[in-house]
């Protein structure tokens, strides 16, 4: 008999699919893995919904895994994953953060994320087996390395940071201060942390992995200014700038700003012209502009700052700034007398 998908499964999908549903590149697929025969079948899927399994369910169980694909550019994401089998324990992984992206999940390396874990259909009987009665929770992590993206990686080289067996039904929350992906620079790591709930093997099926879900760490932005120096003075005209920006995090606004001034943490000033950009990508990203003719930002001589500021789903953080002397106004001292 062939077998629906188990409803965790499809709420997942319905979820994690909103993105693909906002965007007509993103196609939606579930690959059925059988088990022991390892035979394979890929099934296309709705944003949401239901539907039968393409196969039947063998006593060894079925890993169902849901990915989205995105055809411009030409990539592919697997969202989630579900072994199903007769008596097998069921288990949900769910990855949250202050970043609301619902493709998937992430967040920045300086901020705290979450991993909410549900265990259902444990037993306790002295006579069903051990596999019955527990699962295992295991997180990884793996570095994308110096300006990596997570593209084409080899998720068989994560490093394993730790494991812990789950022997009670229920959900659970875990929260973590900060990421443990490996890095000398701890604002600057960027790579993924993995946590998983597998089964335990048993005489009908080997050790399966039941639900994994992964975030993405991306690194803290930061940036410079260069054209002009601390207490510089500028009379008669402005020097050309510019502005080096790292590191800018995929969903983000950064803009150089001006205010009358000594420095201070939250001023809102005037936008420089030139110097504004908005992202909404899936990678960070880093830019270099040179900025010019921003003369009409000033409306008075004396002592001014200029900021690089950035707005991300975690608030508004300053990268850069300056802060200098304008005498621009030119004053002409003297007499006019006229002559009969």
């Amino acid at each position: 008999m062939k077998t629906i998908f188990t409803r965790i499964l499809i709420l997942q999908l319905a979820i994690t699919a909103a993105a693909s549903a906002q965007a007509e590149n993103f196609t939606n697929f579930i690959r059925q893995l059988q088990f022991p025969t390892g035979v394979a079948w890929d099934a296309s899927v709705a944003a949401a919904g239901q539907q039968l399994s393409a196969l039947a369910i063998d006593p060894g169980g079925a890993r169902f895994e849901l990915w989205t694909v995105n055809s411009s550019p030409f990539k592919s994401y697997l969202l989630d994953s579900q072994y199903v089998g007769t008596y097998v324990p069921l288990g949900t992984v769910t990855m949250r953060s202050e970043d609301p992206y619902d493709l998937v999940p992430r967040t920045r390396a300086d901020r705290p994320f979450y991993v909410d874990i549900t265990v259902d259909g444990l037993r306790w009987e002295d006579y069903v087996p051990e596999s019955a009665k527990k699962v295992k929770f295991l997180r990884h992590t793996q570095s994308y390395g110096l300006g990596g993206t997570g593209e084409n990686i080899d998720r068989t080289m994560a490093t394993l940071v730790g494991q812990v067996y789950i022997n009670q039904n229920g959900p659970r929350t875990l929260s973590f201060a900060l990421t443990a992906v490996a890095g000398a620079d701890r604002s600057k790591v960027r790579g993924e942390e993995r946590f998983s709930i597998f089964s335990l093997a048993d005489y009908q099926a080997p050790e399966n992995q039941l639900a994994s879900r992964y975030i993405q760490i991306w690194p803290v932005a930061d940036g410079s200014i260069s054209g002009i120096s601390q207490g510089q003075l500028l009379r008669f005209a402005v020097p050309q700038l510019t502005l080096t920006l790292n590191d800018l995090y995929p969903d983000s606004t950064t803009y150089a700003q001006v205010y009358k001034g000594s420095p201070v943490l939250g001023q809102a000033g005037k936008v420089v012209p030139g110097s504004a950009l908005t992202f909404y990508d899936s990678v960070p990203t880093s830019r270099v502009l040179v900025v010019k003719d921003y003369q009409d930002v000033f409306d008075s001589d004396g002592r001014w700052t200029m900021e690089i500021v950035t707005k991300t789903p975690f608030g508004i953080d300053r990268l850069a700034y300056v802060s200098f002397d304008v005498q621009l106004t030119i004053k002409v001292r003297g007499t006019v007398t006229t002559v009969k």
